[in-house]
C-alpha cells in the first residue's frame, strides 16, 4: 500500500511538472512575440527555401499583372521580404510571398488589409493569442506546404478491394488451421509472405505522402484552437475557418493508424506495426483519406488562404511598426497615369535621403555614377509595390494611379543561353512593351536603356523605345547618362537629375533629386581623384573640348 502511495506521488509530481513546464514555454513564447514585434525577424534563408516559398504563388500567377521575376530581382524584393517575414507558420510565409508578387487593383480589398493591420497593431493581447496558435502550426524547413498539397492532389486513389481480399484471405487461412491444419498452415504462410511483400512494395511508393498527411493533420488540429478565439474583428474569417475545418473531421477520424510511427519502441507500437503489415490497415485508411482529400481539396485551399492571409497581415503590421515612417496611399483608377510622392525613402538603407516628386509625364533621370539615380527609381518601384500589396507607402504621402509595375534594370548576359547583354536587354524591354494595358496604366523603370551597344545606335533606338512607352498608357522612369535623350524626348519626358560636388579632392553626393537635366561634367575630374596622371587627364579634357567644337573625335 505504501508502495502505491509513492507511485501516486511520483505520477502527481510528473503531472505538476508537465503543467508548469507547458506554462513556462507559453510564457516564453508570449514574451518573444512581444519583443520581436516591429523588429527584423531572425530567419535563415537558402536558395532552396526561396524556391519552396514560390509554390503557392506559382499556382495563382498572372503574367500580365504580377511583379515578374525580372522586376522582383531588380528591386531586391527578396531582401524586402526578409525584413517583413514576421509570420509564424509556413502557410503564412508562403502567402506573404504571393501577396507581394500580386499588386491589388481594388481599394476595398486594400482597405480591408489596412483594417486588419491596424487592428493587430492596436490590440497586442488578441494579436499574440492568434500568433501563439499560428506558431503551433509551425514552419517547415526547405519544404512548401502548398507543394505538398499539390503533389498529394495529383495522386490517384486506388481501390481497397485487393487489400480487403488479402486481409480476408489471411483470416480465412488462420481459421483453416483449426479445420485442416496442414492446408491451413500452408495458406497462412503464403498469405503472410504475400501480404508483407505487397505492403512494403506499395508503402515505398507512397511513403512521402504519409509525411504530407502528418503535416495536414497537425495543421487541421491547430486550427481548432484558432476558431475558438473570441475576436469579433475577425469573426468572418473565423466562422469560415470553423465551417471548413468541421468538414475535415471525417478526414481526421482514425488517421492515427496512418501517421503514427514506431518511435517509442513499446510493445503496443511493435504489435501495431506488424498488424499493419499483415492487414494493410494504414494503406486502406490512406486510400480513403486520399479520396476525401481530393474531393475536398478546394475547401482545404480556402483554409490555407484564410490562415495565410491572417498571418501575413500580422507580419505586415509588424513591418509598419519597424518603418521610420509610412503613410496610407491614396490610389485611383485613372485613364491618364499620375504619381505624387512626398519624402520617399528606401527601407533597406541605414541613413536614407528622402525625395519628393509630382508627375503626370514620364521622367528621365540624369547624373553621374553613384549619384543616386538607380536607388531613387528602385525606391519608387518598391514603394509602388508595397502601396498596392500591403497598403503601405514608405513616404509621408503617396497619391497615384493603380499601376501594373515592371522594370528593366539589373540585367546580365547569359553564357548558358549564349545571349549577349544587348540581347538580354532588348528582350527585357520587349516584355514591357508587350504587357502595356489600355485599361490599367503601367509604371515602368529602366536603368541605362540599351547600355549594351554603341552610342550612335543606343541613342537612336532608346529614344524611339522610350517615346513609344510614353505615348501609351505608361509612366516611365528611365535613368540615363545620355544627355542627348533629354533633348530628343523633352516633348514626352520631364527631366530630373542628381548631382555631386568635388571639394578638396573629395567627391560629395547629396542624393537629392533636382528638376532639369544634369549639367555637371565630373567624369574626367574623377580620374584625378583616383590618382591618374595629369597627362591622361589633360589629354582627355582637350579631346572632349575638341569634340564639342568640331563634332568629331581626333585620331590618336
Amino acid at each position: 500500500m505504501e508502495f502505491l502511495f509513492y507511485i501516486l506521488i511520483v505520477v502527481l509530481g510528473l503531472v505538476i511538472w508537465s503543467i508548469f513546464n507547458e506554462n513556462t514555454v507559453l510564457k516564453r513564447m508570449k514574451r518573444d512575440l512581444k519583443e520581436r514585434w516591429g523588429q527584423v525577424p531572425e530567419e535563415e534563408y537558402t536558395s532552396e527555401k526561396f524556391e519552396s516559398l514560390k509554390a503557392f504563388y506559382q499556382s495563382i500567377m498572372d503574367d500580365h499583372l504580377d511583379v515578374d521575376d525580372i522586376t522582383w530581382n531588380d528591386l531586391d524584393m527578396d531582401e524586402i521580404y526578409k525584413i517583413m517575414n514576421n509570420t509564424q507558420s509556413s502557410v503564412g510565409e508562403e502567402y506573404l510571398y504571393a501577396l507581394l508578387r500580386k499588386p491589388c487593383f481594388s481599394n476595398e480589398e486594400l482597405k480591408e488589409r489596412n483594417r486588419l493591420m491596424k487592428f493587430f497593431h492596436e490590440n497586442e493581447d488578441l494579436r499574440i493569442q492568434l500568433q501563439m496558435k499560428l506558431k503551433q502550426i509551425g514552419k517547415l524547413r526547405q519544404i512548401s506546404v502548398y507543394e505538398y498539397m499539390s503533389r498529394l492532389g495529383d495522386q490517384e486513389a486506388k481501390s481497397n478491394f485487393p487489400h480487403y481480399l488479402m486481409a480476408f484471405g489471411l483470416i480465412l487461412s488462420v481459421v483453416f488451421i483449426f479445420i485442416i491444419p496442414q492446408l491451413g498452415g500452408v495458406f497462412t504462410f503464403l498469405f503472410v509472405g504475400n501480404n508483407i511483400y505487397r505492403y512494403y512494395k506499395r508503402k515505398a511508393e507512397i511513403e512521402m505522402y504519409f509525411t504530407v498527411f502528418a503535416y495536414l493533420l497537425r495543421f487541421l488540429n491547430h486550427i481548432k484552437g484558432i476558431v475558438k478565439l473570441d475576436i469579433p474583428e475577425l469573426r468572418s474569417y473565423l466562422e469560415t475557418l470553423k465551417q471548413d475545418s468541421t468538414i475535415f473531421n471525417r478526414f481526421k477520424k482514425g488517421a492515427g493508424i496512418v501517421v503514427s510511427q514506431n518511435n517509442s519502441g513499446n510493445l503496443f507500437d511493435m504489435f501495431l506495426d506488424y498488424f499493419r503489415m499483415l492487414f494493410h490497415l494504414d494503406l486502406i485508411k490512406y486510400n480513403s483519406m486520399l479520396s476525401f482529400f481530393k474531393s475536398n481539396r478546394q475547401i482545404l485551399q480556402r483554409i490555407y488562404i484564410n490562415i495565410g492571409f491572417l498571418d501575413s497581415m500580422i507580419a505586415s503590421a509588424s513591418f509598419r511598426a519597424w518603418l521610420v515612417y509610412y503613410s496610407e496611399p491614396i490610389l485611383t483608377k485613372d485613364t491618364n497615369p499620375k504619381l505624387r510622392v512626398e519624402q520617399l525613402y528606401h527601407p533597406l538603407l541605414e541613413a536614407p535621403v528622402s525625395n519628393s516628386i509630382n508627375e503626370n509625364r514620364s521622367v528621365l533621370l540624369t547624373g553621374s555614377n553613384a549619384s543616386g539615380k538607380s536607388t531613387f527609381i528602385k525606391t519608387l518601384a518598391i514603394n509602388a509595390v508595397l502601396s498596392q500589396t500591403i497598403y503601405t507607402s514608405i513616404s509621408k504621402e503617396y497619391k497615384a494611379s493603380f499601376f501594373i509595375i515592371f522594370s528593366s534594370m539589373a540585367l546580365r548576359d547569359s553564357i548558358f543561353r549564349n545571349e549577349s547583354y544587348y540581347i538580354v536587354e532588348i528582350k527585357s524591354l520587349k516584355r514591357i512593351l508587350d504587357r502595356i494595358n489600355k485599361d490599367i496604366p503601367m509604371l515602368c523603370f529602366i536603368d541605362e536603356v540599351l547600355r549594351g551597344t554603341n552610342t550612335l545606335e543606343r541613342i537612336a533606338a532608346s529614344s524611339r523605345i522610350l517615346a513609344s512607352l510614353a505615348k501609351k498608357n505608361t509612366l516611365c522612369f528611365a535613368a540615363t547618362h545620355d544627355i542627348e535623350l533629354t533633348y530628343i524626348l523633352e516633348t514626352y519626358y520631364s527631366n530630373y537629375h542628381f548631382q555631386e560636388k568635388i571639394v578638396e579632392h573629395q567627391i560629395l553626393f547629396d542624393y537629392i533629386l533636382y528638376s532639369g537635366r544634369a549639367v555637371s561634367k565630373n567624369a574626367i575630374k574623377l580620374l584625378g581623384l583616383l590618382g591618374y596622371s595629369q597627362d591622361i587627364i589633360s589629354a582627355a579634357e582637350q579631346a572632349a573640348k575638341d569634340f564639342q567644337t568640331n563634332g568629331e573625335w581626333n585620331k590618336l
